[in-house]
């Protein structure tokens, strides 16, 4: 989706680092730098990555995602990757053969911002685009973040899985805007305008008999309004909705004349 405003761009110091294993492809790494700084995260840290560093099929991938590109780090190993670091998670979505909380990208976002609180630094290790962490790696890492998918088909690529943890980490850090009305040149409706369409409406369906049975008329009526009141109308609306309604009334009253 668009909607790059580089006006508005930041990127959050404290975030956890986003370490890559192995990475293969430059273009991967690139794809991952952009889902970071989606994000507003810019640590990035590569072992060993296959295509030597720097890439420009990274750089080229990662769709102005510079900063990250150009801040990233080079390690011979993951114990020196992560050496600065107090909790580390290893993301996986494969059972292992070892004692480890396992979290969600979710649960692992809130216990990252509160180690950050306290003053802790953070980190994610992603596996190689194929196989993934080895045993050796997840040894290292404090729990295992893995993401609830469908069972039978988990498996995400590299951009995707930074993508997913970073958003929640984003998320864990972001208070819910209120909800809003996108208006552009108009504006909600009153209430007077609304009612003012609610007594042109109901007159017209007296008129032309949909509300004759007095016993059902009130349940009728509710239900009418209660279906325009969820639609949260606009001004611009409410005259479009007059405007229908008298012109169907006009039809109504065309066609009952004599020939």
């Amino acid at each position: 989706m668009a909607g790059t405003d580089r006006r508005k761009a930041t990127a959050e110091g404290g975030g956890p680092a986003v370490i890559l294993i192995d990475p293969q492809l430059g273009e991967n790494i690139g794809a991952a730098a952009r889902a970071m700084l989606n994000c507003g995260l810019v640590d990035l840290r590569l072992v060993r990555p296959r295509d030597g560093w720097p890439n420009e099929k990274a750089r080229a991938a990662a769709s102005g995602a510079v900063e990250v590109i150009e801040r990233a780090r080079l390690f011979d190993s993951t114990a020196a990757a992560i050496a600065d670091l107090n909790r580390v998670y290893a993301t996986t979505a494969r059972p292992r053969d070892m004692i480890k909380p396992v979290v969600t990208p979710r649960r692992a976002a809130e216990e990252m911002r509160e180690a950050v609180a306290r003053g802790e630094a953070v980190g994610v290790l992603f596996g190689p685009e194929r196989t993934g962490l080895v045993n050796d790696d997840i040894a290292l890492a404090d729990a295992i973040l893995s993401v609830p998918l469908n069972p039978g088909f988990s498996s995400l690529n590299l951009a995707q899985a930074v993508l997913v943890v970073g958003y929640e980490w984003f998320q864990a850090g972001v208070e819910a805007p209120p909800r809003q009305l996108v208006t552009n040149a108009t504006r909600p409706a009153s209430k007077a305008e609304l009612l003012n369409f609610f007594a042109h409406l109901e007159r017209e369906l007296d008129a032309c008999g949909f509300l004759r049975n007095e016993e059902k008329r009130p349940s009728m009526v509710r239900n009418i309004r209660n279906l325009f009141q969820r639609a949260e109308l606009t001004e611009q609306e409410i005259q479009t909705l007059h405007g229908i309604v008298k012109e169907l009334s006009t039809m109504r009253a065309r066609r009952g004349r004599p020939e």
